[in-house]
Parts: structure tokens; C-alpha cells; sequence
């Protein structure tokens, strides 16, 4: 009986696959059934390892193969990627992907659940195989924001996981096999970093296809600007760089040379900017507050006669510090009995001329009768002062003369101010003040100079939406925030931050700002920012009201009590 149903059983399963081959095809089944193996049009072009000298691969020393791994492959087609292993070092660039039936499956998911150990076993095995060096690099350009790939658009914790589930499997089949961690050395590549234990070295590639489509930063005009770019991206990095070069790339022969002036530049700021002890592995410890400052941005003084504001944040420029009007407005938060927090923009001159190289105009000297005027005035109070100073650099747009500029550029004004003729007083904290936003550690300007980062946190994800409804969470957007500062260990101060809408909706989203706050004591103060924001910076929307009402302010503040 046993014998006649396994009979009747597997009859009935060649008759599913031959009707299944007929209906769907070859090619359909091919993409379901079978891991492929195919050469890359990408190449690899160099190694560049900061530890020793930049080596240029000669051309062809390192094949460049991609796997197509899916979940319900049951056999493998390695084509010739057997045959190179045997003459050549081969880079093996790994992409896992759900067949064609459950394309809503979530591929990240599905690795560390096992879907994969088959495909990841088989491609360990062929790795072990040969006889010279073998780099597999899984799942790049994970950082770029398209869908290309089914692991882009991702949380960089799910990534995380699933990178370093793969890399122990790997390892556990093929102990030699170098893994390759590959972003493509867009802004935000680091917030994918899954560690050092799970990386054996890093990849960038020069013009890939994630990121060519994209126009959301500016484009760098030539091979070596993108190169420098990309490599300073990686600069917390202690791992050599493979670094590809796509089809779009139009130069046929990568020059060496760009690799030799890379290094000299970061010989140049090796003591700094490029300096060993940024390495870091997963993030650094925060410090953890004893007390929490409160304040806000409020000019028409409607919040901050509450007795538990402590703060108020002012933002000046240079027209209005040489005019008068911040030390006026200074001296009126100091008698107020409150420490204030200085944005410095260093932009609209009393003389009303746009200055398009405003860094560039600051490191010559420039504005030093400026700055030594602002030293005075913050360090002359006995009170603490937080100086803020050219505040999201890291958003790809022209507001300030500051942004979408050089990071080492915007790096080096920042120490030239913050320690220019000694620094200001020892009353001054010095406040580093990215929006959070993508790649914005990349302009971390160095232990030395920084005491507090800032965040600021709004409530609207896109400028697009009017429902309030719609506005995303204070803990979602301070926890991706976070994660990128995890860097550098310095005290977070919220010192911008806000919600629009009904008075209803704007109470429960600062209940659930409180409760975030209070779970993490890495946050030393936070600053509401009670006004509308600037209509110039929304073009032709109306720009949101961050208002709110002196109840819903000691609402806030009974939460953060409890």
C-alpha cells in the first residue's frame, strides 16, 4: 500500500513538472530552480588599503563573477567561475533573490530564517575549491535609496543581520574565502556597517547602476572627484577597499595615479580628518545624562516664561552681529535667566552681497573681526552657552552657502572657527549640528572641537504631505537619527524640534516624544521650536506651523516627569 501511494506520489509530481514546464516555460523554471553563475561587466580595478601602499590590479588579475541565489533553487549552474578560480583571484559578487512567485517575500528575512543555506553552502563549497584568492561580496549598493534590488529600501539593522548570518555561513564552509562588505559609497553607506568581525574587507563602485539614475546630490564631474568622495565615506573604516569600476564608467583604463594622490591627500589630514583612532567597530558609548535641559525657540515669547524652560535657542547671522541686534537679544535671554543656544549662519552680510564661497571666504580671514566679536559676547555671561555653528551641512540642497559642500572643506572651517585664537570661553559648549539626515557623519569634524551633536527632529517626512496624520513618530525619527551619530560619543541635544497640526495630535505626538527622551539618556537637552518655519525653504507649499499651545507645552513637560 505504502509502495502504491509513493508511486501514485511521485508519477504525480512528473506530471506537475512536465505541465508546469509546458505552461510556464524553460526559462521560468530556470529562475526558480536553478543558482546561476555568470561573468560581471564590472570590474575590478584596485585595492586601497590606507595601512600600506595603494596596489592597481593588473588588468584581468581578479575576475568579477555575480551569483543569483534563490530561496527555492535545487541545483546550481557555476558555468566557467570553476575554470577561473583555477588561474585567477575572483571576487564573486553574491545576489539573493525570492523567486518569482513570492516576490513579496522579504529577502533579508528569508536569509537569516535559512531560506538561503542551501545556495550559501553550495556557493561555500565552490569558493573552497580554489586555488587562488576568492572575495565574495554580497548583496551591494544597500544604502542607495532605489529598488533595483530586493534588499534596498531596507531597515541597515535588518541588512545588518542578515549580512552577518551569511558571513558565518560562508566562513563555515570556506574559512579562506575574504568577505566583502559593498556599498556603493553613497551618503549613508555606514549606517549598513555590520561590524568588523563580519567583514574581511570593503567595496565601492564607480558609477553603479543603484545610484547612476539618481539626482539627489551633487554629481562629482570626474573618476578621481568620485573616488575621493566615496573613499572619505569610509574613512571609520579599518578595512582595505575594492574599488569597481561599472559600465558607466567611459574610461577605459584606470589611472594609478588617482589612487597615489588619494593617499597623499589623507596623509595630508592623517592626524585629523583621516586620523586611526576614527576606526571604530559597531558605534562608541554615549555619555548618559544627570539632567535634562528644556527650552525653546519661541520670539513671540509665549513659552518661555514657563518655569522649567531653562533655555532658549537664538539664531543670528553676521548682519546681525555686526549691527547690534544679537547682543541685544543676547542680553535679554541672559537676564531672562536662561543659558542660550547660539545657531551661528554665516551668511547675509549687512552689505547684502551673496557670497557663493563662504568656507573658502572664512579659512582666508575674512569674517575674523566677526568671530572674535561673537567670542566676546558669549564668553563675557557666566552662564553655559551652546554655539551652534553652520548647522545642517549634510542636506543635498542650497539654503546656506554651507551645504552640499566638500566635507573636508566644511571640516576644516568648522575647527578654524571653533578654535580660532584659542576658542571661545570655557562657559561655551561647542555644538556640532547636523539635521541627522543621511551621510551626515561624514562631516564630523573631530572629538577635539565638538562637546554636544545635534539633531533636529520634525515631525513631516516629506514636504508633500498635509495630513498630520501622516507625520512620522518623534522615536522613528530619533532612532534612525541616532543610529547615525553612533560614531562619535558625544551628548545629544535636540535642539530643534516640532509638530504640526491639531492641538490633539500634536499632544500625543509629544507624549510620545517624552517617552523616547526618557529612554535614552544619551539626550542632554531638547529645544521646541515654537514658530512657523521659514516659508523660502517650501517654495510653493505653505510652510508648516510648529506652534503650540502653553498647555500642550506643560503637558510635554509632566510626561518627561513621569
Amino acid at each position: 500500500m505504502r509502495r502504491n501511494v509513493r508511486k501514485y506520489l511521485f508519477s504525480g509530481l512528473g506530471v506537475l513538472f512536465i505541465i508546469t514546464l509546458c505552461v510556464f516555460g524553460r526559462s521560468f523554471l530556470k529562475s526558480i530552480f536553478i543558482n546561476e553563475y555568470y561573468q560581471s561587466d564590472d570590474s575590478v580595478v584596485a585595492i586601497f588599503d590606507r595601512s600600506s601602499k595603494s596596489e592597481t590590479f593588473h588588468p584581468g588579475a581578479v575576475q568579477h563573477y555575480k551569483a543569483i541565489l534563490r530561496s527555492t533553487a535545487l541545483f546550481s549552474s557555476s558555468g566557467s567561475v570553476e575554470a577561473a578560480m583555477a588561474d585567477h583571484d575572483v571576487l564573486i559578487t553574491v545576489e539573493t533573490w525570492p523567486n518569482r512567485l513570492s516576490y513579496h517575500k522579504n529577502v533579508l528575512s528569508e536569509i537569516v530564517h535559512g531560506r538561503f543555506d542551501f545556495g550559501i553552502k553550495q556557493l561555500a563549497k565552490l569558493a573552497s575549491k580554489g586555488k587562488h584568492q576568492v572575495y565574495i561580496r554580497w548583496a551591494p549598493d544597500m544604502e542607495v535609496p532605489v529598488q533595483e534590488y530586493p534588499w534596498q529600501f531596507q531597515s541597515s539593522d535588518a541588512y545588518n543581520r542578515a549580512f552577518v548570518y551569511f558571513a558565518q555561513k560562508i566562513k563555515q564552509y570556506a574559512p579562506k574565502v575574504k568577505i566583502v562588505w559593498g556599498p556603493s559609497g553613497y551618503p549613508g553607506d555606514t549606517e549598513y556597517w555590520p561590524g568588523s568581525q563580519a567583514v574581511d574587507l570593503a567595496s565601492i563602485t564607480l558609477g553603479s547602476n543603484s545610484e547612476y539614475s539618481l539626482n539627489v546630490y551633487p554629481k562629482d564631474q570626474t573618476i578621481p572627484e568620485m573616488l575621493k568622495h566615496k573613499l572619505h565615506r569610509l574613512r571609520f573604516i579599518n578595512k582595505p577597499v575594492l574599488v569597481i569600476r561599472s559600465s558607466h564608467v567611459s574610461h577605459s583604463d584606470f589611472k594609478a595615479s588617482w589612487l597615489t594622490d588619494q593617499q597623499a591627500y589623507m596623509d595630508k589630514y592623517k592626524d585629523l580628518i583621516y586620523a586611526t583612532s576614527n576606526y571604530v567597530d559597531t558605534g562608541k558609548v554615549k555619555p548618559l545624562r544627570k539632567h535634562l535641559d528644556i527650552g525653546a525657540f519661541d520670539p513671540n515669547k509665549k513659552l518661555i516664561e514657563q518655569k522649567f524652560i531653562t533655555v532658549e535657542h537664538l539664531f543670528t547671522d553676521w548682519g546681525e552681529l555686526k549691527r547690534g541686534d544679537f547682543e541685544r537679544k543676547f542680553r535679554e535671554v541672559i537676564d531672562r535667566n536662561h543659558d542660550p543656544i547660539v545657531t551661528m549662519e554665516p551668511w547675509h552680510d549687512i552689505d547684502g552681497k551673496a557670497e557663493n564661497n563662504a568656507l573658502e571666504a572664512i579659512l582666508s580671514g575674512k569674517h575674523d573681526a566677526e568671530i572674535r566679536k561673537l567670542f566676546h559676547i558669549v564668553s563675557s555671561v557666566q552662564r553655559t552657552v551652546y554655539l551652534r555653528w553652520m548647522h545642517e551641512m549634510e542636506i543635498p540642497i542650497h539654503r546656506y552657502p554651507w551645504q552640499s559642500q566638500d566635507p573636508v572643506t566644511y571640516i576644516q572651517t568648522f575647527r578654524y572657527f571653533m578654535q580660532f585664537e584659542g576658542g571661545p570661553g570655557r562657559n561655551v559648549k561647542k555644538i556640532w549640528g547636523p539635521a541627522g539626515d543621511r551621510g551626515s557623519i561624514d562631516f564630523w569634524p573631530g572629538d577635539d572641537v565638538v562637546d554636544d551633536i545635534s539633531i533636529a527632529i520634525y515631525g513631516l517626512p516629506d514636504k508633500n504631505i498635509t495630513d498630520p496624520e501622516q507625520q512620522e513618530s518623534f522615536r522613528a525619527i530619533f532612532e534612525r537619527k541616532y543610529h547615525r551619530m553612533r560614531f562619535a560619543d558625544k551628548p545629544l541635544f535636540i535642539t530643534e524640534f516640532g509638530v504640526k497640526g491639531p492641538e490633539k495630535f500634536q499632544d500625543k505626538w509629544l507624549s510620545d516624544a517624552a517617552k523616547t527622551i526618557n529612554a535614552y539618556p544619551q539626550i542632554f537637552g531638547v529645544c521646541y521650536f515654537n514658530l512657523y518655519d521659514n516659508p523660502k525653504a517650501w517654495g510653493h507649499i505653505k510652510a508648516p506651523d510648529w506652534s503650540i499651545t502653553t498647555a500642550s507645552m506643560r503637558r510635554f513637560y509632566s510626561s518627561l516627569e513621569q
